[in-house]
């Protein structure tokens, strides 16, 4: 299954797109539930910026999909007072591409650049002027008679956002002024969420079914709102309209989410695990290639929920079945082989 297709995936689908810009994006730091110390940060960055009557230092944004990257990003522009440009790092393929992105910015704009590790090494090298000099370097010319022209920019404010802050080159990395991550969110937090959101979509909820939906939902507001959507589809046709906690465990059951949230994808990587390498240590390709998918899926999609609900330990010699997981299955452990590696 793709990732874009699970339900449980925090990569934005192409009909959420639409849905976010219809009211449900929180437009300043007070609406924004969750991520409280960096909007502490943020806010007195940029009242002082403000103050200072300059641009916003350039801000780099990393954690796993769907926290709220590009809603921060969005804010920062509306507490500013300035506009925003959104782009990613796939979609800026040449040196020419950003330049025109970057010559059409107003004084003191945001310019967004979503997955920003997968930038074009020749496009980041414009960034570094223009980053640190408001400035761009264009090339005239070919052959011998080509010579460099410098083109001022107005102020800016960059704001990077990447699931993959390693893969960023040290160069780059060092340019932005604040760094930050996002972390996952608490239930309560999720519950706020979820409750917020209903209401605005017009969504009869109850505590205990808020609940439920936020325990299945990874720490992850986009899936949280995913979920609600599913389930609103579900007490629709099923339950008179409302939300509740029963309504709530029935519609997971259908989607085959379970309480822990996890889906048949999550299972049938720990079932491997523990089938077929005895819970490990196995290399990451080992594992890929028996559950038919990408290493690097595993590394950025999967393996970070596992490991926060102790499921999944990352050792020198490979991936670990914890002992949760043999409990989690309802599977017996190879104890005399198991106890060594959990110490």
């Amino acid at each position: 299954m793709k990732e874009e297709e699970r339900i449980l995936s925090g990569k934005i689908q192409a009909d959420e797109e639409e849905l976010y810009e219809q009211g449900l994006r929180p437009l300043t730091f007070a609406d924004y539930i969750g991520q409280e110390k960096l909007k502490e940060k943020l806010n007195i960055y940029i009242k002082a910026a403000k103050k200072r009557k300059e641009p916003l230092d350039h801000v780099l944004l990393y954690g796993p999909p769907g926290l709220g990257k590009t809603t921060l990003a969005h804010i920062i522009a509306r507490e500013m007072g300035v506009n925003i440009k959104l782009t990613s790092g796939p979609a800026i393929g040449r040196p020419g591409d950003l330049a025109a992105i970057l010559t059409n910015l107003e004084s003191f704009d945001v310019l967004f650049i979503d997955e920003i590790h997968r930038l074009n090494r020749s496009v980041e090298e414009v960034l570094y002027p223009a980053m640190e000099d408001f400035a761009i370097d264009i090339i005239i010319g070919k052959g011998p008679g080509a010579r460099s022209l410098r083109l001022d920019l107005a102020p800016f404010t960059l704001i990077g956002a990447t699931t993959r802050a390693g893969s960023l080159s040290a160069p780059l990395r060092d340019r932005f002024g604040v760094v930050d991550r996002l972390n996952y969110y608490n239930k309560e937090e999720l519950c706020r969420i979820i409750l917020h959101t209903a209401k605005k979509l017009q969504v009869a909820i109850d505590l205990r079914g808020a609940d439920k939906i936020a325990t299945a939902a990874r720490g992850t507001p986009r899936i949280a709102i995913r979920l609600l959507k599913r389930v609103r589809d579900f007490a629709q046709i099923k339950a008179d309209n409302i939300i509740n906690e029963q309504v709530a465990t029935e519609a997971l059951a259908m989607l085959e989410v379970d309480q822990m949230g996890l889906d048949q994808t999550d299972r049938h990587l720990l079932l491997s695990l523990v089938q077929n390498f005895d819970g490990g240590p196995v290399g990451i390709d080992t594992l890929a290639a028996s559950i038919n998918e990408e290493t690097e899926t595993i590394e950025d999609v999967y393996e970070p929920y596992l490991m926060q609900i102790g499921f999944l330990n990352r050792t020198p010699r490979g991936r670990v079945a914890t002992e949760q997981v043999y409990d989690y299955l309802k599977i017996e452990i190879n104890k005399d082989k198991q106890q060594k590696l959990w110490k």
